[in-house]
């Protein structure tokens, strides 16, 4: 029956009894068969909420306290703050001196390799390290001194290049196939961006400068070139420990391999069930084919986890089991049974589905559970955008790990510009922002054109816009944009009266910025899919300066007093899932659980893709400590095509029924 709901190393013969720490008493069975794990190489899934950290950090200790000298061990961790705390925490394990000991992210110890040989990598003394915008400012320049205007050419900027180039290194990819598989829109370019790429190289060893990347790939080349220098760190590292292994990448695991080959006493720990990061260049393949690779090596487990009911993790087993490249394993809990299980819940559009989630979340409030320990969790950043509208009304305060409110972001206001001029031809600033997305207009150039436009623009004017912007004068290299500049505002707005807002925002992508948006972000498919989201949205309106005007209220001007309650209580936490992994709260809520939303459409093309997704889907999960709500909206409103029906997420449909508890929700729409 429906739930009811109303809205209203080795151990070297030393004797155990003199080791400082009790390693049995102090660790599970399944950790400690790691921790205590023989030399060579040693691959332990750690699964979510089993105590990963714990287990590196006892292993150090265990390895010290055996006689491993903290010099000839290497800790490879994806955060410097996740190694300072493991060492941190060793220190108050043991009274040993650990300054010896190497440990820090792949980067950090890469730069320290290239700062002890910087002649022998090709660099000089005193190199400087290029952070992304000093990155983006020198391939800018480069892109300049080809006579290769981004502008005029919408030939991508420097930053959008530096992912293409970033992404084929440590794929370990030609240029060609990363432009196939992940910016299709530049293929075009790959003759120009090949040769960038030599002059880019050029102008950093001119510069005796080296980006992040290289901080990695030059420490590769330097070993392979000078037997010496490689030696000297295989002998010195006599054990490697890697953190979250199933994040890395191609580049990543050569740099371990390497390092690690003469001894090879190389433990890595990770969870392939919470590998999710295959978009940004991290292989899946390293942790799978590990025992592959290294033959011998011992397979450890650590399935008791220590952070969510048996009910949750019930639902996290049983979804992830359907898939097929994985290591199998099978969560316990430690805590007790839980007096619900998982909520069901099915909403009739997206709308109620973020009264629901609101409503919920000031029960749990007044059931005693703190804001901060609740979050909601999604697929997509754009899949919060209701919600944020719904929250806000209440005042109920709450934080975004991409830091910006969806109608905060970039992308998202130069669309509205678009519209507020349309509503409003006095805008200054709305008709500045619009202008300086075509090619070949900045700042200056907005400015004069604004001036042209005189101070009381289209005063008592009937003209068509192109008509009327035939008579600036404007930028050579900016023409063909403003020219089409003008026919998009008759289009959104002919004869001078707007046509519905969702219709003038699809008009205004297909028409302007779906081209300037490729060139100027890497993500630009994630964006657009926000901008999809709010013409969507906007079909609820006919009148564009309502619509606006719910834009101006949600972009958090109106958010104040929620705001200050903060520290009194704090704040719901909304995120995606890839930017929540690693993170815990009390009750969590899964939304937009529908196919083509979660998992996306685009995942769909592939089982590989598929099953990342379903991957997503158990870090949701298990990102729960007590409550887990997973929610899905039947209708979904799409822009020309009115309300479209949705069908629940088939890692919602693959789940035995008995595990949730459906809830039936009515009233407060």
């Amino acid at each position: 029956m429906a739930r009811k709901y109303d809205m209203g190393p080795a151990n070297r013969g030393m004797d155990p009894s003199k080791l400082r720490i009790d390693y049995r008493g102090e660790l599970n069975p399944q950790q400690y068969a790691a921790v205590s794990a023989p030399p060579g190489a040693a691959l332990v899934i750690a699964g979510a909420g089993s105590g990963k950290t714990r287990t590196l950090t006892y292993r150090v200790a265990y390895l010290v306290e055996n006689g491993v000298a903290p010099s000839n061990i290497l800790l490879l961790t994806f955060t410097n703050k996740a190694a300072r705390e493991m060492l941190e925490r060793v220190r108050n394990l043991i009274p040993a001196d650990l300054s010896g000991l190497w440990s820090g992210t792949f980067h950090s110890v890469g730069n320290r390799i290239l700062r002890r040989h910087p002649q022998a990598a090709g660099l000089e003394e005193g190199f400087t390290i290029l952070d992304r915008e000093d990155q983006k400012e020198m391939l800018d320049g480069v892109i300049a001194g080809l006579g290769l205007d981004a502008k005029a050419k919408r030939f991508p900027k420097g930053d959008v290049v530096a992912e293409v180039l970033s992404h084929a290194l440590n794929t370990r990819k030609s240029l060609g196939v990363v432009l196939v598989e992940k910016f299709p829109h530049f293929l075009e370019f790959e003759d120009p961006i090949a040769e960038l790429a030599r002059r880019y190289e050029v102008r950093k060893r001119e510069a005796n400068s080296v980006d992040f990347d290289d901080l990695i790939e030059k420490p590769l080349r330097l070993f392979r070139a000078d037997s010496t220098i490689a030696e000297h760190y295989q002998r010195q590292f006599q054990f490697v420990l890697v953190d979250e292994y199933q994040d890395t990448n191609q580049i990543q695991s050569e740099f371990i391999d390497l390092l690690s080959a003469r001894h090879r006493n190389l433990m890595v720990v990770g969870d392939d069930a919470q590998s999710i990061y295959s978009w940004r260049g991290a292989d899946f393949r390293n942790i799978l084919e590990f025992p592959t690779r290294y033959p011998g090596a011992q397979v450890y487990r650590i399935e008791t986890n220590y952070r969510s009911v048996p009910e949750i993790l019930a639902v996290a087993n049983a979804a992830i089991a359907f898939n097929e490249r994985q290591f199998r394993k099978e969560l316990v809990a430690v805590r007790p049974a839980a007096p619900v299980r998982p909520g069901w819940v099915a909403l009739g559009d997206s709308g109620q589905q973020a009264a629901f989630v609101a409503r919920r979340i000031l029960d749990l409030r007044e059931e005693g559970m703190e804001l901060q320990e609740v979050a909601v969790l999604y697929r997509a950043h754009f899949h919060s955008m209701e919600l944020q509208m719904e929250l806000t009304r209440l005042g109920i305060p709450f934080q975004i790990t991409s830091g910006l409110r969806f109608f905060e972001q970039a992308h998202v206001k130069d669309v509205a510009a678009f519209l507020k001029f349309i509503v409003n031809p006095r805008d200054e600033v709305a008709f500045k922002r619009m202008v300086r997305l075509l090619p070949g207009i900045g700042a200056r150039s907005a400015d004069q054109i604004w001036t042209q436009l005189g101070a009381r623009p289209g005063a008592g004017e009937r003209r068509a816009w192109s008509e009327r912007f035939a008579e600036f004068k404007v930028p050579a290299k900016a023409a063909k944009g403003w020219k089409q500049l003008g026919f998009t505002l008759e289009e959104i707005a002919p004869g001078g009266q707007a046509v519905p807002p969702g219709d003038m925002i699809r008009t205004v992508l297909e028409a302007v910025y779906d081209d300037y948006g490729k060139a100027e972000f890497a993500n630009y498919d994630q964006r657009r899919e926000d901008l999809n989201t709010l013409a969507d949205f906007a079909t609820r309106y006919r009148d564009p300066a309502e619509f606006l005007d719910q834009l101006a209220l949600m972009s958090g001007l109106d958010t104040d007093a929620a705001e200050a309650d903060d520290e009194e209580e704090g704040r719901v936490t909304l995120s995606s899932v890839h930017q929540a992994k690693g993170l815990e709260w009390r009750a969590v809520f899964v939304i937009w659980l529908a196919e083509g939303m979660f998992p996306s459409s685009r995942s769909m093309e592939s089982e590989e893709s598929v099953e990342e997704e379903r991957r997503l889907f158990y870090v949701a999960v298990t990102r729960a400590r007590e409550e887990l709500y997973l929610t899905f909206p039947h209708l979904r409103l799409n822009a020309g095509y009115g309300e479209m029906l949705q069908r629940p997420s088939r890692f919602i449909q693959e789940l035995p029924k008995d595990l949730l508890e459906e809830w039936e929700v009515t009233g407060g729409f």
